[in-house]
């Protein structure tokens, strides 16, 4: 390349591969975790497993992806250096807004044997709290009315109804979001809706479909300008869509798909066991429960990233705390893993200086997340009578961050499907009793219990601040 030319687009290299797999919801996390995996076990064991994308609002991920033939590179970010990785399983994206009956006869093809999704915690258009459909959600109001669906379960309902009344067999719907027991919220969810369209389809599906539940694990922060450029650097080639991740990674999936029919995902060193859900409440409650604990304390604190916790030493002994005193003695370790040794892995990879995953970025969403990464550890060791004080502290720094200032007055751009709810509850004459009347995220019986530790724990991080609050647990 002459100096002073525009680097050419990316290109794919390798043949394209016959679609097996639909993925709803190609943001930077599947395609920095999943879409290798799957790779992984193509090059291993063959198999038509490509993956169609289907972005189910914007247009970007198709935008910065055709042009490269659906590759994208991924660096993964060591603390002693990088690796680049130019993935190719990704064969399209689809745009759900733009052409949602292209999206049904793809997911309808004889030949898509999976759909997968990561579609965040609020994309399941569900109550967090109990995990029961939200018929009251925007969306799932549109899609009972309407054959042509908006919701990433209005999908999966239509999807599988053509492929009955083609007398197809279902596709298995792999969830990898961040949800306990995810497969069987996911079949909840997708139940409810076609029993309120077709009770005879519902019946098919809880029949014939398979929703196995997984965990998923890998840190993936928001790829920035700058990164763009890295890569740029680093390939000579111009990347629309890289993603940056940590070294680490993991996924534990139940080995129960519908026909049998999957990619070899054990040669890509994928757990397949029977039962995810000790494996699922270590990693949602460990790291997922911790790294919210940190964005919400530690945005509050003024650190910009969980790194950046990490090098206060106040945040980083209340992170051990957390671990040891709170969240371990309230799990079942999986077998054959001690939680200790899982910890300090969580802690080396935290202190990674090389990601800059933002706590702004954590904080995101937060109504979809408590009840699951937090409030299940809280409830557990209630019924215990064991203290936890730090996940209370917790909870009362998402309270203040909801309001939209901070501790000094400072705005805070608060993203969340509840937000202008959150905002009015958090700031009232009495916000701790206002939040913990959202049934959508605390269930009653909970609410009453947290009532009093959740009003000191509040008044401390308003009279001490956040890191004085911490530090005065330890």
């Amino acid at each position: 390349m002459e100096a002073g030319l525009p680097a050419d687009r990316l290109t794919r290299s390798a043949p394209t591969v016959p679609v097996g797999i639909i993925h709803l919801g190609l943001g930077a996390f599947f395609r920095a975790h999943g879409a290798v995996y799957i790779e992984e076990a193509m090059s291993a064991s063959g198999g038509d497993w490509g993956i169609l994308g289907v972005s189910l609002q914007s247009t970007t991920m198709r935008d910065q992806l055709t042009p490269q033939g659906g590759t994208y590179m991924a660096l993964e970010l060591g603390p002693m250096g990088e690796t680049l990785r130019h993935v190719q399983s990704v064969q399209g994206v689809l745009v759900a807004r733009e052409d949602p009956s292209a999206v049904l006869e793809a997911m309808a093809d004889a030949r898509v044997k999976i759909v997968s999704l990561t579609v965040t915690e609020k994309g399941y258009c569900h109550e967090p709290s109990t995990g029961r459909l939200n018929r009251a959600h925007p969306d799932i109001v549109q899609d009972l009315a309407n054959p042509l669906p908006v919701s990433a379960p209005g999908f999966l309902v239509r999807a599988l109804a053509l492929r009955h009344a083609r007398g197809l067999p279902p596709f298995t719907v792999l969830t990898c979001d961040n949800l306990p027991n995810n497969g069987h919220v996911v079949r909840g969810v997708v139940l409810e809706l076609a029993r309120a369209l077709d009770p005879a389809l519902a019946a098919w599906i809880e029949a014939e479909g398979r929703f196995p539940s997984t965990m998923v694990d890998r840190i993936v922060p928001a790829t920035k300008p700058e990164d763009i450029a890295r890569v740029e650097t680093l390939t000579g080639a111009q990347d629309a869509a890289p993603v940056m991740h940590e070294p680490f990674r993991q996924w534990v999936v139940e080995d129960d798909f519908v026909g049998g029919l999957r990619p070899d995902l054990g040669a890509a060193h994928v757990q397949l066991v029977r039962d995810v859900t000790e494996f699922e409440h270590m990693k949602l409650r460990m790291l997922n429960g911790t790294h919210s604990s940190l964005a919400y304390l530690g945005y509050l604190s003024g650190h910009e990233t969980i790194a950046d916790c990490m090098a206060d030493p106040v945040l980083e002994r209340f992170v051990q705390s957390l671990w040891s005193r709170e969240i371990i003695p309230a799990l079942t370790p999986p077998e054959g893993v001690s939680l200790p040794e899982y910890a300090q892995a969580l802690h080396d990879r935290y202190a990674n200086p090389s990601i800059r995953h933002r706590t702004w970025q954590i904080a995101m969403d937060g109504s979809q997340k408590l009840p699951q990464r937090i409030l299940g550890t809280l409830e557990t060791n209630l019924d215990a009578d064991r203290p936890s004080p730090g996940l209370l502290l917790a909870v009362a720094a998402w309270m203040i961050y909801v309001r939209g200032t901070d501790l000094t007055g400072q705005p805070i751009e608060v993203k969340d499907p509840l937000a202008p709810r959150l905002r009015d509850a958090a700031t009232s004459a009495d916000p701790v009793g206002a939040l913990l009347a959202l049934r959508e995220v605390f269930p009653e019986a909970l609410a009453a219990r947290l009532d009093q530790p959740l009003r000191a724990a509040y008044a401390a991080l308003l009279d001490q601040g956040a890191k004085a609050a911490m530090e005065a647990q330890l």
